[in-house]
């Protein structure tokens, strides 16, 4: 009767929701334990969405993983019960954890609502809470390209794999979209047996055995994939398969330690020998965290802890966020904390830069402890011509299979003359989808524009072939010298010169004609390589005292090898899908850093992961086939904001004579400058590390790394002078003497103290002063090189700095 009575008291309408809810929380508290509330019902009841959360906790402090495991699964679990007591942890609370992760540091992802995550952020021992970010993909004869233009003549033959002693220990990690184990690129033929250090697996799936692993491929890993919408295949066990099904995560592997495959093409062009990077029996082990075309940062960050459990050298990592201009800081990108990690346990972490070029300040993966790679072309290209009915020619770009030939000519129109009812004719001249009306396209070849960069290229294609168009002339003065890959459609690619005189040609006569030839190889193409113009560049949006990008490597239409069921409905009718393809993307450029890296690895095993990356810094090249300083797609001087350091001479690294060690301290430094409080730094380390009592952003330029940047010289402050420091490591002969040399932007006087420096047996590392002085500089970036010279070496490291 009292609850009847209290009832019949109508509640207000504001009220009455949150009555109705304490009534079912209630009776919720009644039910049997095994139909007790769990998170999800809860979250509902309150209409609260589960999401995917990481919860990074720092360095790892076990040495008995086993033990490490187990206790790790009881804290997170307590964890998640203390900001959630209905969260019954061998009920739905184990259920929600999709990953632990406990070898390289520590932490979880798991479901969560808004609230539980806000709350997990603020307990001791957690360093950071964020939700799980999707990731972007970064999407032959480069290796002897490479070899031809390291300065050495003629192109260095490869030494032979057993020269080298331990070069078949070297393990490359890609982290990517899978791999194609049937591929020839992973044949094991002529390598040893697989390495004692080696911990890894080979998961299986319906699609993917045990036996798939070899010699060469000798790990494949996966992820479980948690969906935006919250609805997610997490369980007990993984689902899914190690096997690539769109192609990329194999491509990246061969071109990173592919095994050699005579004769290799893609429908004849490009034919040639594919191999990866500089040993071919480095081995390579998969770990597949991308489903579709993103990738989960929960699951990249399993991926490179289970990486370093594995035994790894090098982590090869084509991914990147969406935009790199809303990147956060480092302590939510997943890659950047993986990365940390992987460096402190030696393993060396090569990222892609990103294809969000030519426009500055677009760089990602730019943690200082990230190998950062931007792409360049190689002295190959891929031309489709085509012939106007008056008979003039015009080289465009691409890769085309078409069989149009020069006999038969086909109608040609512009897209603003062709478009749909109530279509802006701005819309149809850059050939928006449903912009061209299909009566005044089909059969006839379309010319299209591109004044902006909101429609791909691909997306233009598929308007015009949607509207049956014979083919497709794309005027594109940006990314001419980039060929898109339309199978067997005809398409090519020209600039703005030859666009103007096609439309020119257009407006001159009554019946316009054309035909689109099907592509050929050019070879021997000058100059290259010459920075891509996808290729992101910097300042890094984070932090410009460290220079961004580090290095470059080919990225344009590399041939490698491909998942041939991702090509299925592409090539020739009546010939069977490409076993290799050609693509594009720093994503491209990533793994031959890797491989380089690798080759390194393979002769001086006891190397640190920065002494590779330095080696591989201070011998790259700044210069082209023409023997010209290298130059960008507007043929002007390329920068190290565009490049670097340079284009990668693999085989000059291994002589580098001096190394830029950057070591922990020098990384926990930066997280200091950066603005870090000794709290979380010491969380991270796990290192009862204090910061120096100055801990400016200014002083990130002081750090150890193989080059400088500057981002403030202020030349009204302190005589317009900074002063930065470094030091050098003797990897050469023991007793040797290197002199500096200077190259800078006029005006910009810089002063290397001492200038000249000796080693012994007994001294091993020097330091010295860079001194930049800015009055009579230029205003904005100046960049230049400061080089140690002795009588077989030229160390060069590269400088940018900020006049204002």
């Amino acid at each position: 009767m009292g609850a009847s009575s209290n009832l019949s008291q109508a509640p207000s309408m504001a009220s009455f929701p949150h009555l109705l809810l304490l009534l079912l929380l209630l009776l919720l508290h009644l039910l049997p334990p095994s139909l007790s509330a769990t998170p999800s019902a809860i979250a509902a009841l309150q209409n609260l969405p589960l999401k995917h959360y990481v919860v990074y906790m720092g360095g790892g402090s076990s040495s008995n993983e086993e033990h490490e495991q187990r206790a790790g699964e009881l804290d997170f679990l307590q964890l998640l019960s203390s900001v959630n007591p209905r969260r019954r942890e061998k009920e739905r609370g184990s259920r929600d954890l999709i990953h632990q992760y406990h070898h390289a540091f520590k932490g979880f992802s798991a479901m969560l609502t808004e609230e539980e995550a806000s709350s997990l952020s603020g307990i001791d021992g957690i360093v950071s809470v964020f939700p799980d970010p999707t990731l972007q993909l970064h999407t032959t004869r480069s290796w002897d390209f490479l070899d031809s233009i390291s300065g050495l003549r003629p192109p260095t033959p490869l030494p032979p794999p057993h020269s080298y002693a331990s070069s078949s220990d070297v393990v490359v990690g890609i982290i990517d979209t899978g791999i194609w184990p049937e591929s020839q690129s992973f044949n094991d033929e002529g390598i040893g047996e697989i390495p004692s250090k080696w911990k890894g697996v080979c998961m299986e799936a319906p699609d993917f055995k045990k036996s798939n692993c070899n010699r060469k491929l000798i790990g494949a890993r996966y992820y479980n994939v948690v969906e935006p919408n919250g609805n997610d295949s997490h369980g007990s066990l993984p689902k899914g398969t190690p096997r690539d099904s769109l192609g990329h995560g194999t491509h990246t592997s061969s071109i990173a330690a592919g095994s050699r495959v005579p004769n290799a093409s893609y429908f004849g062009l490009a034919r040639g020998t594919a191999r990866g990077g500089g040993i071919p029996s480095t081995r390579i082990a998969s770990y597949k965290v991308c489903a579709g075309v993103g990738c989960s940062g929960a699951a990249i960050l399993k991926a490179i802890d289970d990486a370093v459990k594995d035994g790894v050298d090098i982590i090869s990592i084509s991914i990147g966020i969406g935009s790199p201009l809303f990147q956060s800081d480092y302590l939510n990108d997943p890659i950047a904390i993986g990365a940390f990690h992987a460096q402190q346990m030696g393993v060396l972490v090569v990222c892609s830069a990103g294809n969000d070029g030519p426009d500055p300040n677009t760089v990602g993966n730019v943690a200082p402890w990230i190998f950062t790679v931007a792409a360049s072309n190689i002295d190959r290209d891929f031309q489709s011509t085509v012939v106007l009915g008056n008979g003039k020619t015009f080289q465009g770009t691409a890769i085309n299979l078409s069989n149009l030939t020069s006999s038969k000519t086909y109608p040609l129109v512009f897209g603003k003359d062709a478009a749909a009812k109530f279509t802006p004719m701005s819309e149809a001249r850059n050939c928006y989808p449903g912009s061209l009306d299909r009566s005044k396209v089909a059969g006839k070849i379309v010319v299209c524009a591109s004044d902006d960069f909101s429609t791909s290229r691909t997306i233009k294609e598929l308007v015009v072939q949607d509207a049956k168009a014979v083919g497709l002339i794309l005027i594109n003065e940006a990314s001419k010298t980039v060929p898109m890959d339309s199978n067997i459609f005809p398409f090519t690619q020209i600039g703005n010169s030859e666009g103007l005189q096609i439309l020119e040609y257009i407006n001159s006569t009554k019946n316009p004609t054309a035909t689109i030839l099907r592509t050929v190889e050019v070879r021997r193409l000058k100059p290259a390589p010459v920075v891509a113009y996808f290729s992101s560049r910097g300042p890094s949006p984070l932090t410009e005292n460290i220079l961004k990008p580090d290095i470059m490597a080919p990225g344009v239409s590399i041939l490698a090898a491909i998942a041939p069921k991702s090509d299925a409905e592409s090539g020739p009718i009546g010939k069977k899908p490409s076993n290799y393809a050609m693509r594009s993307g720093t994503s491209m450029s990533c793994p031959h850093v890797a491989g380089a890296a690798a080759f390194v690895k393979s002769v001086y095993h006891n190397w640190s992961s920065s002494m590779i990356k330095s080696a591989l810094m201070t011998t790259a090249t700044l210069y082209d086939n023409q023997r010209k300083f290298m130059r960008n797609s507007t043929n002007n001087p390329s920068n190290p904001h565009e490049m670097g350091a340079g284009e990668i001479s693999p085989i000059k690294a291994l002589n580098p004579g001096l190394v830029y060690e950057s070591t922990n301290e020098d990384y926990l430094r930066f997280l200091c400058y950066y603005g870090y409080s000794n709290k979380i730094i010491r969380s991270v380390s796990k290192q009862n590390f204090s910061c120096p009592k100055t801990s400016k952003e200014y002083l990130i330029s002081s750090i150890n790394y193989p080059s400088i940047s500057i981002s403030k010289l202020d030349r009204k402050v302190a005589a317009g002078k900074v002063v930065v420091e470094r030091t050098v490591t003797n990897v050469g002969a023991p007793d040797a003497t290197y002199i500096a040399k200077v190259h800078s932007s006029e005006g910009l006087i810089v002063k290397v103290t001492p200038s000249k420096i000796t080693f012994t047996e007994k001294v091993k590392k020097v330091t010295f002063k860079v001194s930049f002085y800015g009055k009579e500089a230029r205003n904005g970036y100046n960049f230049g090189t400061i080089t140690w010279r002795d009588t077989a070496h030229s160390v060069r490291t590269v400088f940018a700095v900020n006049v204002v």
